[in-house]
């Protein structure tokens, strides 16, 4: 496992420690399907703060509701009570319409999914200046800012090639440049190792938290691997319903 020490800030301690202005509220959160006729209760009012800056990671088994409350954070999903509320920065975006949400979530938000997700018809450089270009920037602008990030994940060569010539590992560091590339305000990571060997993850993680920390950004996680505890500012565990601080 990434050690703790190259992950932490330089005192040695976590963001936490220090108080840090909120950059999401999760005011009475619920959600609830129905599975074979019956309501399933994956969130039930869920409040919680999470601060700029921080690592924070979510806990919990497979069908838990850890990525569903991701896609509510993201705006995919939507909570099933009208006085919820998903603050993210200044912005209650369960107050936005449609295409308000898609250009909110475009430009402040950058996620991490365990699968890549990149297209496949584009080559590596044309994925991460995607956000970009879809926010109006030059495709020179663009390409000068994706290859410097490419540089930073080590992929630096890679920018002509297309996804399916790039290992595991090599395809998650695309997916993490292009997720930071608009330089968003909050970090979704959804199991982003889950589909790596452990130490191609350790690597993965180490690079993820490397530049979300450099750059200030706050970062969420959702996993069910207890070995990134240490590394995170807090962690919760959702169970039944609910959200337990750690």
């Amino acid at each position: 496992m990434v050690s703790q020490q190259t992950l932490t800030r330089e005192n040695g301690q976590h963001a936490t420690q220090t108080k840090q202005p909120t950059m999401v509220s999760l005011l009475n959160l619920s959600k609830t399907y129905t599975e074979a006729e019956k309501p399933h209760v994956v969130l039930d009012s869920i409040q919680l703060d999470i601060h700029s800056g921080e690592f924070f990671v979510m806990l919990g088994k497979s069908g838990s509701g850890k990525s569903t409350l991701l896609n509510m954070l993201s705006g995919i999903d939507t909570p099933d009570n009208t006085n919820a509320q998903i603050i993210v920065g200044d912005t209650d975006i369960t107050q936005l319409d449609e295409r308000a949400l898609t250009l909110f979530r475009r430009d402040n938000i950058g996620i991490v999914f365990q699968f890549f997700n990149l297209i496949p018809t584009l080559t590596v450089i044309e994925n991460i200046t995607l956000p970009l270009e879809l926010r109006g920037m030059s495709r020179k602008d663009s390409n000068q800012k994706a290859q410097a990030l490419l540089e930073r994940v080590g992929l630096g060569n890679r920018g002509e090639s297309y996804p399916d010539k790039l290992s595991g590992g090599e395809q998650q560091r695309v997916a993490i440049a292009r997720a930071l590339v608009h330089e968003p305000m909050l970090v979704l990571a959804d199991e982003p190792t889950g589909n790596l060997d452990e130490d191609t993850g350790d690597g993965v993680l180490e690079l993820l938290l490397e530049l979300t920390r450099d750059a200030g950004k706050t970062l969420v996680m959702a996993t069910h691997n207890p070995e990134i505890v240490p590394l995170a500012d807090r962690v919760c565990r959702i169970h039944e319903g609910k959200l337990v601080i750690e």
